[in-house]
């Protein structure tokens, strides 16, 4: 008999049963195993720190933590903590086999109750990270109060000035704007190179500007092009250009 969990009451519902991918889910967020013989008991946990007395704050079954807080001029501090969100859920470093097979990860932050690791069997670890794949057409990014986009205070927000209900804005002010401020959401190779640091804007030759013309997906058309682009390399001798010579005047001279 499976006891119900008293630490996540509210996350063990009845709705967890609507289909495979929402078990997982269900059984992900509430730290019980998915899959398997052991299926709806809790993750097994190592607890190698005695357990914290402070007090943590929970809502609704989840953490809070707010202190952490960037002013509206602090742009690089705003960008690392955008980072910190997005990194992957899973660090590979702290990634682990037991002597038996199983999966044994470690914490980046204990918890306040010591636990520094958690075992997973190697079914059970795949079922967490499906559980980490999300819906398809659905947004990965979601916005929230004025943000949202049926928000009416979104275009007072957004630097493009972007949202219901900015029709007579664009109308009163958009003759006053710049190119560069009705277009300030950056461009893909931009984002490239603040994300990954890969620069393609500037071209390695020459240094002057590159300019995107085409965006080819087809693999064909892509291995007809680099075969094109090799065969054009080897047929073309390496000096092309004659030995150097004085102008004919000053031959003649």
């Amino acid at each position: 008999m499976l006891e119900r969990d008293t630490e996540h009451s509210c996350l063990s519902g009845e709705a967890v049963d609507a289909g495979p991918m929402d078990q997982l889910l269900g059984h992900s967020i509430t730290y019980r195993i998915a899959v398997g013989p052991q299926a709806g008991r809790k993750v097994f946990t190592l607890q190698t720190l005695p357990a914290c007395d402070e007090p943590v704050g929970k809502i609704a079954g989840f953490s809070l933590h707010a202190g952490v807080a960037a002013k509206a001029d602090e742009r690089k501090k705003l960008e690392r903590l955008c980072r910190y969100i997005a990194r992957p859920a899973v660090s590979e470093k702290r990634l682990s086999l037991t002597p038996n097979g199983n999966v044994r990860y470690q914490l980046k932050t204990p918890y306040h109750n010591g636990t520094t690791h958690v075992i997973f069997e190697p079914l059970d670890f795949i079922a967490r990270l499906a559980a980490l794949v999300p819906k398809p057409r659905v947004n990965l990014t979601r916005f929230h109060g004025v943000f949202a986009p049926n928000s009416q205070y979104r275009a007072r927000v957004t630097p493009a000035r972007r949202g219901k209900g900015n029709k007579a804005r664009t109308a009163d002010h958009g003759q006053d704007q710049a190119p560069a401020e009705q277009r300030a959401a950056m461009t893909w190779a931009q984002r490239l190179k603040r994300v990954f640091g890969i620069g393609i804007e500037t071209c390695r030759e020459c240094g002057g500007t590159v300019k995107v013309i085409a965006c080819i997906e087809d693999l064909a058309v892509i291995e007809k092009i680099l075969a094109h682009l090799q065969e054009k390399d080897t047929s073309v001798p390496t000096s092309l250009r004659p030995a150097s010579r004085a102008p004919p005047a000053e031959l003649a001279g």
